[in-house]
């Protein structure tokens, strides 16, 4: 059975043609199949429309949240109320197209647990795919995992991975990452990608920092056993920061003054030189707070923790593994 997990958030524009292509794609494969749409708390008409989804069709189910939780959030409580044993994630955009579910699916078969979708001529404006650019190969290269687009939300998963990796935060952009950590053996497949049918992206220039301080989390967890992170980490970076440029502000002085034949005296004694100093060790002391609260919420973390459901629309079976749709 193949489970297709897809959170939302104000997507009215594109949940009926969304439907109609994922329809298309699946019915063609001949396997029985679910479509689960979580709503992430849209304020628009998209939980009225994913009502008349599910009564339209039974192969529909739905998840409604109280309020927005985040992308993490409704992919977790999808894998948690998923029946298949392949699950799909993609966004409901449409600028991923469901048509090359096929194509995953058979690389999946190749003795895969997790396939990702690689957006190889990406239809996005410029300030959207070079920093991902930048962001997928820093990422590639400190986690040594070979793939070109981890932030793309099309995947296809082997049961056993959505299972066995905790998500949390804004984790969802490397599972890859935390399932190689595992074992699992990870690749990305080429597909079309498409400019956005409706409505506008809810990622804003925001998330870089939050990607950047999630990747430290991922790194330190996966190499050393495994969001306090967020808040220490932010801080201690600029506290750090801010050490550093008073220290290189004194050493650039005093270069300047020696080249210019002043006698300044030693920058030591002076209480600016303290005060960098002080601000970097701080800095560092902060940043280390994070990492560990990190690894106690990681040993005490539960995903039921992440969100709250509103209401789930499904239709009651005797056996969970009874095929939604033939």
């Amino acid at each position: 059975m193949i489970s297709t997990v897809i959170p939302l958030l104000n997507e009215e524009g594109n949940l009926e043609l969304l439907h109609q292509k994922l329809t298309a794609a699946l019915t063609q494969l001949n396997q029985p199949y679910e479509i689960i749409f979580i709503n992430d708390g849209s304020t628009d008409n998209s939980p009225q429309i994913l009502e008349a989804l599910f009564e339209r069709d039974p192969a529909v189910r739905v998840i409604h949240f109280h309020q927005n939780f985040g992308k993490t959030a409704g992919l977790v409580a999808g894998f948690r109320h998923s029946r298949g044993d392949v699950i799909i994630t993609l966004d409901a955009d449409l600028q991923d197209d469901p048509a090359e579910i096929p194509k995953l699916l058979a690389k999946l078969e190749e003795g895969y647990d997790l396939v990702a979708a690689w957006r190889h001529d990406r239809q996005d404006p410029i300030d959207k795919t070079w920093p991902s650019k930048i962001f997928n190969r820093v990422v590639s290269k400190f986690s040594q995992l070979n793939l070109h687009d981890f932030n793309c939300g099309f995947k296809v998963y082997r049961r056993a991975v959505t299972e066995q990796i905790p998500l949390y935060s804004d984790f969802h952009r490397f599972v890859p990452v935390l399932a190689a950590g595992k074992g699992f053996r990870i690749t990305e497949e080429k597909v079309q990608h498409h400019p956005r049918y409706s409505g506008v992206s809810k990622y804003g220039a925001g998330r870089a920092i939050r990607g950047f301080l999630d990747f430290i989390t991922v790194l330190f967890l996966t190499t050393y056993l495994k969001h306090p992170l967020r808040l220490f980490g932010t801080i201690g970076l600029l506290t750090f920061g801010l050490g550093t440029l008073i220290e290189l502000y004194l050493a650039g002085l005093w270069l300047l003054r020696v080249a210019a034949g002043f006698d300044i005296g030693p920058i030591g004694t002076r209480p600016l030189f303290l005060v960098g100093i002080l601000a970097m060790i701080l800095g560092i002391q902060l940043f280390s707070t994070g990492l560990l609260g990190e690894m106690l919420r990681y040993f005490t973390f539960r995903p039921e923790q992440e969100y709250t459901i509103k209401k789930i629309l499904e239709r009651e079976e005797t056996n969970p593994r009874v095929p939604v749709v033939n």
